[in-house]
């Protein structure tokens, strides 16, 4: 674990070092472009290939698809407990969505003027779900469960399968019930490839959206413009304010639930007024992580990623952390809520000691798919509406247009477009004799 502390020398170098992380390595694009073009040149015979090369999946073309009848067998497997929680952490997620879905409006600005706008759920969605060291569930449920929100019609799930060629059931089950459409066992670049650009076998899709490794989300940037994406997501990270009284236990454990994601590249930053409280936090990290299985994951993360931060004020912490726009941010000090509302950029804050990030993870509500790498700053979390096209609603009554074709007349004349103008001048003029452009 690294050490900054205000007053020091190096202090605003290694704070702006920490302010300016990467996503991923720019160098990987390379990579990444050539898987693309591959498979958007080979279509069926580039995943085939991929499949084999990264998951060590034997697979044809018609084995991609996970066939209903092959999702039914395996769910079966899935105890009753584990389907509670699924559907109880789906319920949450798509209630919350519920709520804020866009609703087509109207109004009058000027007579005879009315202006608005009306929303549609996109047709084809696609999600990825990360495989690997991971059954994640949670991130079926909060990409596809929201889009299920949302009324897509066709939601597609990708999700790398294991040498056997198989998807986790309990994440067979979670797609089951989010209502995805079609699966496929398929992952990583060449997976997002083939969402972006179809093949023979996989209709592509009008936006991808979920979590990846840098490899995936370099992926979802190159293939941008022709699908649409949620954002640009790296490595996960959490970032805690707490101040002397906080409990030492639960930041520490709140740090470990981070190390532990998988990739190695994982951030966790506290910061604190208390240099005790800071050497407390230290000690119970190192001690409570005896208990974790993947010890060289998360010491990967404690040694490079994880910073211990000493300022003189909960509010200098605030623009700190509002600077450094971490995908979470747990409040854990006197007036968490005061605090909270300070911070200018993150991706979801999780106010007062009863508020762990996982819950964020798993159950709240509000997706966890989010913004990392400072990228908070001007990116949102993954909601409800970015499942929906909008789309602009204008309408002129003749009085309406009337006053103002001269407008449209001098800006086309400021701008060169002498069709514009005219396009106007004929709904006073429909010989198009009148003066333009005066």
């Amino acid at each position: 674990m690294k050490r900054l502390t205000y007053g020091l020398d190096n202090f605003e170098f290694e704070l702006l070092k920490l302010y300016n992380r990467g996503s991923y390595p720019a160098e990987i694009e390379d990579s990444v472009r050539d898987i693309i073009a591959e498979v958007r040149r080979d279509g069926d015979k580039a995943l085939v290939k991929f499949a084999k090369k990264f998951d060590h999946a034997d697979l044809t073309p018609d084995r991609f698809l996970v066939t209903p009848e092959e999702v039914e067998e395996s769910i079966a497997s899935v105890c009753a407990e584990d389907r509670r929680a699924i559907d109880v952490a789906l319920a949450h997620v798509m209630d919350f969505s519920r709520q804020r879905i866009p609703q087509k409006w109207e109004y009058n600005p000027r007579p005879g003027v009315t202006l608005g706008e009306k929303f549609e759920p996109l047709d084809r969605v696609g999600v990825y779900i990360p495989g690997g060291t991971a059954s994640l569930v949670s991130t079926v449920i909060h990409t596809a469960g929201i889009a299920r929100a949302a009324g897509v019609k066709e939601i597609v799930a990708v999700s790398p399968p294991n040498a056997e060629g198989k998807i986790a059931p309990a994440v067979l089950y979670a797609m089951k019930q989010a209502g995805v459409s079609e699966i496929y066992r398929l992952g990583g670049v060449y997976a997002i490839a083939a969402l972006a650009y179809g093949t023979d076998t996989i209709d592509k899709v009008e936006k991808i959206v979920g979590p990846g490794n840098a490899y995936v989300t370099a992926a979802k940037k190159l293939v941008y413009g022709e699908v649409a994406i949620d954002m640009i997501a790296g490595p996960s990270e959490i970032l805690i304010i707490a101040d002397h009284n906080a409990p030492v236990e639960l930041v520490a454990a709140d740090v470990l639930s981070q190390a532990e994601h998988g990739s190695g590249l994982e951030q966790a930053v506290v910061i604190s007024d208390s240099a005790e409280f800071l050497d407390k936090v230290e000690s119970a990290v190192n001690e409570q992580k005896q208990r974790l299985p993947r010890q060289a994951t998360v010491d990967k993360v404690l040694a490079n990623g994880t910073f211990l931060i000493e300022v003189p004020t909960m509010d200098m912490a605030a623009v700190i952390a509002g600077n450094y726009a971490p995908e979470h941010l747990e409040v854990m000090c006197a007036s968490p809520r005061e605090i909270a509302m300070k911070i200018k950029a993150a991706g979801a804050i999780f106010i007062g000691p009863w508020t762990p990030e996982p819950v964020g993870d798993f159950c709240a509500g509000p997706s966890h798919v989010l913004p990392t790498g400072g990228s908070a700053r001007f990116f949102s979390g993954l909601t409800v509406e970015g499942f929906f096209r909008r789309t602009s609603l204008v309408q002129y009554t003749h009085d309406a247009i009337e006053p103002e074709i001269e407008t449209i007349e001098r800006i086309a004349a400021l701008e060169g477009l002498m069709a514009h103008g005219l396009s106007g001048t004929r709904r006073r003029d429909p010989s198009g004799n009148g003066k333009q452009g005066l």
